[in-house]
Parts: structure tokens; C-alpha cells; sequence
């Protein structure tokens, strides 16, 4: 894994993350926060999730180890949840940006939420935060076929590599 891969992988994610934005705004707000009987009760939950674990990943990075998980009742709606999100995606692609292949390789100590100890690369720690995201954009797409909403684009690795190379 080197620094261009990392990268490329953050922009993926966000490129994927934004797809799902685009379908979840057509929801109404009572979709929006429906309890779907979900892993995370509804897309608001899910969407929540995601984004705290993403914070609680940068936190670890830069030294803070978060002792529990943000509320879902700080973003009542997508609205709000898009501003704080692209705050917190450009803080990410700093740090990612900045690393270097030592960097990659570099095994960062942090406490997980249980206070239990623990320590990653800091390459793996950012694929994890891709496949976390991933796995929850395929759940929030089942949730909106289940409401009869339409899904997103696809969301798909490979679709993101062919549009960028203008290859779809």
C-alpha cells in the first residue's frame, strides 16, 4: 500500500459517500429517520454511524482516543450531517495527503471506545474506515429499495476507477 493508494482510496470513498447523499436527499424527513429494523435503525442512524466512526479513526490519528461514539441526535437532518461531514472529510484528506510511505507503515497506539488498548497501521486503519463505509452504503442501499426509493449510482470500486479514467 503506498501514499497514492491511500489517497485514491479516500477519494473513493467520498466519491461513493456523496452518491448516497445524492439518494438520501430525496427522501422525505420521515423516511429519512423511519426505523428499518436495521443494524442501525434508519438511514439517519446509519449515516450517523459511519461519520462518527470516521471521526473517531481521525481522533486516534491525531492522538485523541474518543471514549464513545457521536450521538445520531446532533444531525437532525442530512443537512446538518453534510456540512459537519465535509468539514470532517477535508481534515481527513490533510492527513492522508501528508503521508508518506513511512507513514503508511507507521503503527499508531490508541484506546478503542472500550478503553481497551490497541494499535494498527496507519495504511490498514485507513482501508478499514473504506470497507466500514462501504459495508454501510450497502446497507443504507437495501434500506431505500426497501421504502421504495430509488437506490444510489452504483457505488461500486470499479464504476469510480472508470469514470475517473473515462472509461464508463
Amino acid at each position: 500500500m503506498t501514499p497514492a493508494d491511500l489517497r485514491e482510496l479516500v477519494e473513493y470513498n467520498y466519491w461513493a459517500r456523496d452518491r448516497i447523499f445524492e439518494a438520501v436527499s430525496a427522501l422525505a424527513p420521515e423516511q429519512y429517520a423511519r426505523a428499518m429494523g436495521n443494524s442501525f435503525s434508519s438511514i439517519r442512524e446509519t449515516l450517523v454511524h459511519v461519520y462518527s466512526a470516521e471521526w473517531v479513526w481521525l481522533s486516534r490519528w491525531q492522538g485523541v482516543s474518543p471514549t464513545a461514539p457521536l450521538a445520531a441526535d446532533q444531525w437532525p437532518d442530512l443537512t446538518s450531517l453534510v456540512t459537519s461531514w465535509t468539514a470532517l472529510e477535508a481534515k481527513i484528506r490533510t492527513v492522508v495527503g501528508g503521508v508518506d510511505d513511512a507513514g503508511v507503515a507507521r503503527v499508531i497506539e490508541y484506546k478503542l471506545l472500550s478503553g481497551q488498548p490497541g494499535k494498527s497501521p496507519f495504511g490498514s486503519m485507513v482501508q478499514h474506515v473504506v470497507n466500514h463505509g462501504t459495508y454501510h452504503r450497502g446497507q443504507m442501499t437495501t434500506m431505500l429499495r426497501q421504502m421504495g426509493s430509488a437506490p444510489p449510482k452504483s457505488t461500486d470500486f470499479i464504476t469510480f476507477v472508470r469514470e475517473r479514467l473515462g472509461l464508463a
